[in-house]
């Protein structure tokens, strides 16, 4: 959510913007929340000077009842339940209205940094660079999920008994390398000065209006039945919620987390759940890191954290690349974004592993998150990255380390979490 005070001094540019996501749909919401705006506050200066009249009315009753003027006290005590009544109806009014311009200015999409590329969707996204050199061997890669199967490590069949579509079964050493890849993510993020949490999996609805946008919400979350509670899509969610309403000490900034949780997807719309694979379910688990800090460090920040998805990936011998997204694909807190993509040696193209994105102050002025500065408190920035998305990543490790024989190698990195288990054959 902008902020209204650059909405009211700079429309057209906001205009703009949402111009530049292709939701010109949305201009109209721009003259609505200025007339609206202009509404509220005359209506908040009307009701200040009424009730700046009935205190001093009311502070001369006393006067004229020790003056004896009983009927001209008993006069202005009407007249002041009359202001007390105007009074009334201009603070409805104002509640009223500033409900309105909240519900519509939760619509605007973020302004965008003049770095991002114009586009309308994912197709239009530009690579920046690659990291690695993406390697086709000369034999052929199976499909992940008959490579996992081959390992005696994957059941959907079960899962699609137990659950649906959507979801899976892990099992033997390509679970425990499944497991051995958040932990080393874990520790990866610890070793580069990050705090380590564990989240609530679940959030209540004034956070989710904080961190996303209702389109988002609605094709995402799981609604908990008969609770005001949501099943979270990433960690971001609850531990950016975790600082709703508060007053975090300058010293402190920058707050560097990262946190561990399952994650839970609808996955609906043009992508849908994929029916063999593991590439897009309902369910899976990731290691995210989250930065809230000063605005000036935002970029800074925003630039070492997608660089420490790369330094992940590439340790675990993945080539991949950085993809910068363009402004229709961006979501609307979105200030800027780029992607990190996994070479597929099996597909011969690169596929999301992860997601970088600075939100500016969006998230923070949703839900209240401020610190105190030398000239008054002000929002905080607010950044998230993805460090690990299994069993995405899982497949990217998978394919890229599978040798002739069936067998997976397991980088050097995640032996330690393998009881030093250095290869993954298939059974016979």
């Amino acid at each position: 959510m902008i902020d209204i005070k650059f909405l009211r001094e700079n429309p057209l540019k906001v205009k703009e913007n949402i111009k530049k996501k292709f939701q010109d749909k949305k201009l109209v919401i721009v003259d609505e929340v200025i007339e609206m705006d202009k509404q509220y506050r005359d209506a908040k200066l009307e009701g200040d000077n009424l009730r700046s009249l009935k205190n001093d009315k009311s502070s001369s009753i006393g006067p004229l009842i020790r003056d004896g003027k009983k009927e001209e006290a008993e006069k202005v005590k009407e007249e002041i339940k009359e202001l007390s009544s105007k009074i009334e109806e201009l603070e409805l009014k104002e509640q009223n209205l500033g409900q309105e311009i909240r519900k519509r200015m939760l619509t605007i999409p973020n302004i965008l940094d003049d770095s991002v590329p114009i586009g309308k969707d994912d197709s239009e996204n530009v690579e920046i660079e690659k990291f690695g050199e993406p390697v086709v061997p000369e034999y052929e890669i199976p499909h992940h999920a008959d490579i996992i199967e081959s390992l005696n490590g994957l059941d959907k069949a079960s899962a699609g008994r137990t659950s649906g579509n959507g979801f899976y079964y892990l099992m033997g050493d390509v679970a425990r390398l499944h497991s051995a890849m958040l932990s080393y993510a874990r520790d990866y993020m610890i070793d580069n000065g990050f705090t380590y949490c564990v989240p609530p999996f679940m959030i209540r609805s004034d956070v989710v209006d904080g961190v996303m946008s209702f389109e988002e919400m609605d094709a995402m979350m799981y609604k908990i039945e008969g609770e005001d509670l949501f099943l979270i899509g990433t960690s971001e969610h609850s531990m950016i919620g975790k600082f709703k309403d508060q007053i975090i000490k300058e010293n402190t900034l920058p707050l560097t987390l990262t946190s561990y949780s399952p994650c839970f997807r609808k996955e609906v719309g043009a992508h849908g759940i994929e029916e063999r694979g593991l590439y897009r379910v309902h369910q899976f688990e990731k290691q995210e890191m989250v930065v809230l800090c000063k605005p000036e460090d935002s970029m800074t920040w925003y630039n070492k954290m997608w660089k420490l998805t790369v330094d992940f990936f590439r340790s675990l011998d993945v080539p991949v690349r950085t993809l910068e997204c363009c402004s229709g694909d961006l979501a609307d807190l979105k200030v800027k974004s780029c992607d990190v993509e996994a070479w597929s040696p099996r597909q011969k193209k690169y596929f999301e592993v992860g997601s970088c994105s600075t939100l500016g102050d969006a998230q923070a002025r949703r839900l209240g998150i401020r610190t105190k500065g030398e000239n008054g408190n002000y929002y905080v920035h607010t950044l998230n990255n993805t460090v690990l998305a299994t069993p995405r990543g899982l497949i990217a490790v998978i394919e890229n380390n599978y040798m002739s024989d069936g067998s997976i190698k397991i980088p050097a990195a995640l032996q330690p979490y393998m009881g030093g288990k250095e290869v993954i054959r298939p059974s016979k």
